[in-house]
């Protein structure tokens, strides 16, 4: 049975972790090095790093500080943020990254997705998806950095950029992001059970039973979680003890 994941999330700002509400009202949460190396002598299964603001600024990913944490971590490490081109992408894999994750290039390209999966591999390129549920209960895409809303439904988003060769899928719900009042079950599950790629639930993790309910009701492959983690809320050695306990396959 394959174990599902926890994994911390950097959401980086003028080389800082950062932490927000619904996207808004960042605030400081830390050293990105000293945060990453807590998390992955902690037991973190992998480790997710986006720079939030690279596509906005439209500027590319900081590698030098991609290099930096690489070298103080064992395990899996995703990192995205303004990747548009194969060289992009080659750099941050010599800079210690294992995947990538590509949000509105992809959306706005989607051929790129196939061309990255051709050159890194499927395993490498992880689709981020900033989704809404609107007043039409409906679930819609939202690009650079949750600004800009589109009409392409979440579902048939997922669909196409799997059949063009994406590997796994980081789902973040905007409604939940930042609130700790727990993840968006239903389109977590709807999307798990309609697509063959592993399925990364973000947005809204505040309690042990919320991570619970993500891989039981959500059918979530693994779940993303920020700020219980940086302000110490939630250990992880406790978390995952507590999902062993309740029947959750984890790695402990």
């Amino acid at each position: 049975m394959l174990t599902k994941r926890i994994i911390p999330c950097l959401d980086i700002k003028d080389g800082r972790t950062v932490k927000g509400v619904n996207f808004e009202q960042i605030r400081d949460a830390g050293d990105p090095i000293e945060l990453a190396a807590l998390y992955a002598s902690q037991g973190a299964d992998e480790l997710v790093f986006l720079d939030i603001t690279a596509t906005v600024e439209q500027r590319k990913t900081l590698s030098a500080l991609v290099h930096k944490i690489a070298h103080h971590i064992n395990i899996p490490f995703t990192v995205g943020g303004g990747i548009k081109t194969e060289a992009d992408v080659r750099v941050l894999l010599q800079n210690g990254a294992d995947k990538i994750a590509i949000n509105t290039a992809a959306f706005l390209d989607p051929i790129t997705i196939n061309r990255f999966a051709k050159q890194f591999g499927s395993q490498c390129i992880v689709l981020a998806i900033d989704a809404k549920c609107e007043a039409d209960n409906l679930w819609y895409v939202y690009l650079n950095g949750g600004r800009t809303k589109t009409d392409k439904l979440v579902v048939d988003w997922a669909k196409e950029a799997v059949d063009l060769g994406v590997g796994e899928i980081l789902l973040t719900s905007m409604n939940h992001d930042g609130t700790k009042q727990g993840f968006a079950l239903d389109i977590t599950a709807q999307l798990s059970e309609n697509l063959p790629v592993p399925i990364i639930a973000s947005g809204g993790g505040g309690t042990e039973v919320h991570f619970l309910e993500v891989f039981t009701k959500g059918k979530a492959d693994a779940a993303l979680a920020a700020s219980v983690f940086h302000y110490k809320e939630i250990a992880i050695p406790d978390l995952k003890e507590y999902l062993h306990q309740s029947g959750v396959a984890v790695r402990i």
